[in-house]
């Protein structure tokens, strides 16, 4: 297949394209920096997003679009980088709409990036696919309008994915490093109250959802990237601990973490439990359904 990602040097982008092309796959990467890239036997990198460019001249015909671009949110949420999380996502999805649009013969499947913050925080209710938001705040507000944006893919009869992640789990890089800091250093506690909950998923498990979806016709609409078994986050310290050989026993205040983080800090000090019902209900096997054995995997030498 030939399939074109945005956002391809990130962290789901990057591991995504090596998943593809190692199955013989020709990844197309749209970036805003061609030039300083080295096209490979299967990875080409086309320029996006500055003036005059029309990346759409310059692709084959495309099997799949995955959008995954956006500005990062894992640095401290100022004024001006909330508004750069939402206008990039906006921005870059709205030129996704416009090459699809004018592609010659339209993909078969749009996999457009978004997150469980869609569904507000609670510590009560267990969101599926089917639930409508909780309540809203700053990510809810920006997945949804991100959601919209896509929608207008699906309105000219292309398949479409709302690809809504959970907090991704990976060694070098998101949310696990900052967590296993503390313990590293034998400091390590619950954060906050310890009872909210903490939508993880491998990422492993994302690269192969992500490619399930694409491959399966059937998957449409939002889709729900977490694992089957969501936990506390007292629990999930817990088991963290276990894993890196670390006690868990030094609770870290939520009023620390709000003057570190600002906005940032409602990843961590709240949450929702969010269930991959659509994909358990197509047959997908998660390669690391539970946390234990997801840890070890990531923190274990």
């Amino acid at each position: 297949m030939n399939i074109a990602i945005t956002g391809g040097t990130g962290l789901v982008g990057s591991t995504l394209t090596g998943y593809l092309t190692q199955q013989g796959h020709h990844v197309y990467i749209l970036t805003r920096n061609s030039k300083n890239q080295q096209n490979k036997a299967n990875i080409t990198f086309v320029q996006w997003l500055d003036k005059g460019l029309y990346p759409e001249k310059e692709l084959p015909n495309i099997d799949a679009v995955v959008n995954l671009a956006g500005a990062s949110i894992n640095k401290r949420w100022t004024a001006k980088h909330k508004q750069a999380i939402l206008h990039s996502r906006i921005r870059a999805t709205k030129e996704v709409t416009r090459i699809i649009q004018e592609m010659e013969s339209p993909p078969d499947v749009l996999i457009n990036a978004s997150a469980v913050g869609y569904y507000g925080v609670s510590n009560q209710t267990t969101f599926t696919e089917a639930t409508p938001p909780q309540n809203r705040d700053f990510l809810q507000d920006v997945c949804e309008r991100w959601e919209k944006e896509a929608s207008k893919v699906e309105k000219m009869g292309v398949r479409t994915v709302y690809a809504r992640f959970g907090l991704i789990l990976d060694k070098k890089e998101g949310a696990l490093p900052k967590i296993m800091l503390p313990y590293k250093l034998f400091a390590g506690g619950p954060i906050g109250s310890g009872k909210q909950w903490y939508s993880w998923i491998h990422l492993r498990d994302v690269i192969e959802m992500i490619v399930f979806a694409i491959c399966h016709e059937e998957v449409k609409g939002a889709l729900n990237v977490t694992a089957p078994n969501p936990e506390r986050m007292k629990d999930f310290g817990k088991k963290l601990g276990n894993a890196m050989n670390r006690p868990h026993w030094a609770p870290v205040p939520a009023f620390l973490l709000r003057n570190a983080l600002g906005d940032m800090s409602l990843l961590v000090l709240k949450g929702q439990r969010v269930l991959p019902e659509k994909m358990m209900s197509h047959g997908y096997g998660f390669s690391y359904p539970a946390l234990d054995e997801a840890l070890t995997d990531l923190v274990q030498p």
